[in-house]
């Protein structure tokens, strides 16, 4: 992995897209291959609220408009895949009035997004343990994703209650479960068994990891899939990033020469 700082606010000089609005950083991006599959950390929403003198639901509520933002962006330059890090297992150590807020908001959002979701002909998946949900967040996931199930655009993965330590545990007692029954050797064991059994299986790793706020770590997040995958960063938080900061992540992507691995 190889970690890329952006400025909040490059000089106007620093690249000649700079002065383009998003239609037009739109264009350039879909003459040159587009990264199939984005995952973002959407990081900041308490610390725009908090900065603003508002309480940190606010940044929440924010959030939710930037998620659908750069949902229909992404998917209007062709990127086929999009997961976002809507809630983390460690989130739930977040004071109770914000974690309950945040429920609140989550299971009003899931459902009222539904029709524009078939609209956009947006398929939808929840990955990370259900376990301790909410029962009406898990029933509006449960409603978006048999709802969308057959769209044929975009995917969008929202990784909720999700941790990455959490899903690669899952994965290694699936394959132990295998092994237990004589379906798999231990010696045989390969990457590719790892992967199949990832909340993630049935898609491809990330090829460009964005995370908002500035802060320069991955929070426990698609720890085995983002091995080899490009990493930028922003000062913005979530609630600031729109079309325009998609397009510049995703340009800069272009821009690299990717090395799997190499040095």
């Amino acid at each position: 992995m190889r970690w890329r700082r952006a400025a909040a606010k490059p000089p106007a000089a620093a690249a000649p897209e700079e002065a383009l609005g998003a239609a037009e950083l739109a264009e350039l991006v879909k003459s040159q291959p587009v990264p199939a599959h984005i995952a973002i950390i959407m990081d900041g929403n308490g610390r725009w609220a908090t900065g603003r003198g508002l309480p940190r639901i606010a940044g929440h509520h924010e959030g939710v408009k930037t998620a659908r933002a750069i949902v229909k962006a992404a998917d209007a330059v062709g990127v086929r895949y999009l997961t976002l890090y809507a809630f983390s297992t460690e989130n739930w150590s977040r004071p109770e009035d914000e974690v309950s807020m945040l429920m609140t908001l989550l299971e009003h959002t899931v459902q009222s997004e539904l029709p524009d979701l078939m609209a956009q002909n947006v398929r939808v998946r929840v990955i990370g343990r259900t376990a301790g949900v909410p029962s009406g967040v898990r029933r509006g996931m449960a409603k978006v994703e048999d709802g969308t199930r057959d769209n044929t655009g975009l995917q969008l993965q929202m990784a909720f209650n999700y941790g990455g330590r959490d899903e690669l545990l899952d994965a290694f007692r699936k394959l132990a479960a295998e092994v237990r029954d004589g379906r798999l050797e231990p010696d045989a064991i390969t990457e590719k068994d790892v992967s199949r059994v990832l909340y993630t299986a049935d898609i491809p790793d990330p090829d460009l990891l964005i995370r908002t706020s500035g802060e320069m770590r991955i929070s426990n997040f698609l720890l085995w899939q983002i091995a080899y995958t490009e990493l930028w960063v922003t000062a913005d938080f979530w609630p600031d990033f729109g079309a325009r900061a998609l397009y510049r992540a995703i340009l800069d992507f272009q821009r690299r020469t990717r090395r799997f691995g190499g040095v």
